[in-house]
């Protein structure tokens, strides 16, 4: 958790703004004067709903004030006056004319003038930069000046750098962490951008101090990694302070774990999802957008029980699943849940993919196959309290075939060619996932298995027939795939 110390004067706000262009450009104050860009506010959202619609509003967020000093970094804040377990504070900075949601409790803090916000602020033949750097002094936040790099004209570079990722199992080579927001502060002066498909990104504003530094684990495809006690659809990882230059780091197993857990599942669910594209134009569904995915350290288990999307299931049961996570799932609403105890790099990659194989098999087919589905397979876990798929004898349990047979077939075939290790998955239980396997190699390949799950097929048999009667040259084929394992 960040500690906070004293209370800071924000060398951002109009007034002090104000000041400091009055002391560096004495004659021209009457002619500019700096109106508010900005509004630096808080919000105290009610419930996931709320917080869901802040961040639909494309805002920036901070758990914690901008203009204190932190004594200690960390992932997370909770404001003491906000009970535990509700939503804290949410810190943000809005454009003036900002539509505030009237339901939705919130303080304006201070108005601010950002040049960068100021279409205007070229015109007035002013340098920003050293204004504000004189307001840092007037302020007493000096020692936080850095010297700013400029380019070849004198204009001041944007931070920029690299997050990368090792995963020893492929060996020492790293690979970007592709497509998270790196969002970059100083007191109210925010900047953001994100990483590109080597890791590399390039913040959307320049800086002359040290800046505090952080990956938001929110994808550009779509889905959020999550969370860590502050109840947010994205976890942060903090990357400490840094100059204005910007910050680079590589992560492995020997970085903090829930950074390295967070950049391996993003980057999983970003291969899976380069890999429901097809070279020929063939084609898988996505999961859905607005994915979220929530990692419990202390867990060994996994699922994709899509409760964001609107699956429906008994809560006594699930709490047998989750423990003392379940009032936090039940209001938070995750898709994808992982369990990384004892996980390495590999491990978390296979798991990902095979929740994300789920992910995409609800898409097509919706939430009353979800439902059935999700509770068969919670049952036969509470009754034997461990992972468990049941037996064929169980009541919808054709529904668990059909959904891990897929699962642990693309599990499979994604595995091995990211490492290439000739293992299976799944091949010891009753649904038998081999077929699809057996049936991939001889042509009819995910995606066209994918077009036969539609959300009528229910059971191995309805499978069998649904792809012959989508591929009648392989008939003779596909029976026997499925005779082998009758």
């Amino acid at each position: 958790m960040i500690v906070l110390g004293e209370q800071l004067a924000d060398p951002y706000s109009v007034d002090n703004i104000s000041r400091a262009l009055q002391s560096l450009y004495p004659t021209r104050t009457e002619r500019v004067i700096p109106e508010p860009t900005d509004v630096y506010v808080r919000f105290l959202p009610s419930g996931r709903t709320q917080m869901d619609r802040l961040q639909d509003m494309g805002l920036v967020l901070l758990d914690h004030p901008m203009d204190y000093r932190i004594l200690r970094e960390g992932d997370y804040y909770h404001d003491p006056s906000v009970p535990e377990g509700d939503i804290t504070w949410q810190y943000g900075v809005v454009p003036r004319d900002f539509s505030m949601p009237s339901d939705i409790r919130y303080e304006v803090l201070d108005e601010c003038y950002i040049a960068e916000n100021d279409p205007e602020s070229r015109a007035y033949g002013i340098d920003w930069a050293a204004v504000e750097r004189e307001s840092f002094r007037l302020t007493g936040n000096a020692d936080m000046l850095c010297d700013s790099s400029r380019d070849g004209d004198g204009t001041p570079v944007c931070a920029e750098g690299d997050i990368l990722l090792i995963d020893s199992a492929l060996g020492s080579a790293p690979v970007g962490v592709r497509g998270v927001m790196v969002v970059s502060n100083s007191f109210v002066k925010i900047a953001k951008g994100y990483t590109d498909a080597q890791g590399h990104y390039r913040l959307n504003k320049s800086f002359a101090t040290e800046m505090r530094y952080r990956i938001v684990f929110k994808n550009e495809k779509g889905f959020a990694t999550g969370f860590n006690l502050i109840l947010l659809p994205a976890s942060v990882s903090t990357l400490g302070t840094a100059g204005p230059e910007g910050v680079s780091v590589t992560i492995d197993e020997n970085s903090e774990r829930s950074l390295f857990c967070r950049s391996v599942i993003n980057n999983a669910c970003s291969d899976y999802f380069d890999s429901c594209r097809g070279e020929a134009g063939d084609e898988i569904s996505t999961p859905p957008s607005n994915l979220r995915f929530w990692c419990f350290q202390s867990l060994d288990v996994s699922g994709a029980p899509m409760l964001q999307h609107g699956t429906l299931i008994d809560n006594s049961i699930v709490k047998q699943w989750l423990g003392e996570y379940t009032s936090l799932v039940k209001m938070f609403l995750p898709d994808i849940i992982i369990g990384l105890r004892d996980c390495d790099a590999r491990s978390i990659y296979s798991l990902v993919t095979h929740e994300c194989a789920h992910a995409s098999h609800f898409s097509k087919v919706g939430t009353d196959f979800w439902d059935h589905l999700a509770m068969c397979i919670l049952k036969a876990f509470a009754s034997e309290m461990k992972m468990s798929y049941g037996s064929p004898q169980d009541e919808d349990s054709g529904y668990v075939a059909v959904a891990e047979m897929w699962a642990y077939a693309v599990q499979t075939v994604l595995m091995n060619k990211r490492y290439s290790d000739g293992l299976s998955y799944g091949y010891s239980y009753w649904f038998h996932p081999q077929i699809l396997s057996w049936l991939d190699e001889r042509g009819i390949t995910r995606f066209k298995v994918f077009k036969a799950l539609d959300g009528e097929v229910t059971d191995r048999q309805m499978l069998r027939d649904r792809l012959i009667y989508y591929y009648p040259e392989y008939k003779s084929m596909i029976i026997q795939a499925f005779s082998r394992y009758e």
